[in-house]
């Protein structure tokens, strides 16, 4: 058996992938907020904004986990489709629950969230799973069924526990509060289905194919940090609908005068 180093970097990746999982959650509950005060198409606009920076930021965190990721004996390597794909599934699964919410009438609202939390539970840990289908290494990969098991029950609850946060917090400072604890809820499904992976090295001189984590994972994870930052930017200088109405109230009196 080969063996993994969860930390090759030290704490450099357990660190940033927690920060990178928390930013997603912060920016995907401000959103949902935004979103409950709106209606129409600015409504469905924000619950997009919500949907991809929480797909994101649990998609970067476990990727900037995996930066870290090492066996003896193999050299590593991520196959390029699938790991899209694996993108593409923790935007639209977590998309399908914050829709599902965020469009719930106040009398089905508890069904809306149970519903959208084991959608979206059960999404972000095919995403885990299917991120790890993508590794290419010199070897076979085994998991522990019971820690695979205690993987996906935590990322329904932390699912669930953000859909249940959007719907219901809504100062800046509970926020903060709730997306830390979100982060660690996702940093702890990642290292749980970590610890179910054991690997069977099977030495070879063969080529593997796909990319190295330099190559294809580190860019990536990059770009779409850079996006969850320009976006978060983006969200707090957007005034809320508080602010435009008591903007617009504040106009009202000038205008008044004025005629």
């Amino acid at each position: 058996m080969g063996h993994l180093d969860h930390a090759t970097f030290g704490w450099l990746t357990p660190v940033l992938s927690y920060v990178m999982a928390s930013i997603g959650a912060a920016l995907g509950l401000r959103c949902t907020v935004r979103a409950l005060g709106a209606t129409g198409r600015s409504r469905r606009n924000w619950l997009i904004t919500a949907a991809s920076a929480i797909g994101t930021g649990i998609w970067t965190m476990h990727f900037v986990a995996m930066l870290g990721f090492g066996v003896t004996g193999t050299e590593i390597r991520y196959d390029v489709p699938l790991t899209v794909l694996s993108l593409v599934v923790a935007v639209a699964v977590v998309g399908v629950g914050v829709f599902a919410v965020g469009y719930s009438r106040d009398r089905d609202r508890n069904r809306a969230l149970a519903l959208g939390g084991l959608t979206t539970g059960l999404g972000v840990a095919s995403m885990h799973y299917l991120g790890m289908a993508a590794l290419r290494l010199h070897g076979q990969v085994r998991y522990d069924p019971l820690l695979v098991g205690l993987s996906v029950a935590i990322a329904v609850v932390a699912a669930t526990a953000a859909l249940w946060a959007g719907l219901n917090i809504k100062s800046p400072a509970a926020v903060a509060v709730a997306s830390l604890v979100m982060g660690g809820a996702v940093s702890s499904m990642h290292y749980t289905g970590m610890m179910a992976v054991s690997v069977k090295v099977a030495p070879s001189a063969a080529a593997l194919s796909g990319a190295t984590a330099m190559q294809f994972i580190f860019p990536l994870a990059v770009g779409l940090g850079s996006y969850l930052f320009l976006t978060s930017a983006f969200v707090a200088l957007s005034p809320t609908t508080g602010e435009r109405e008591a903007s617009a109230s504040a106009q009202r009196p000038v205008e008044s005068v004025a005629r």
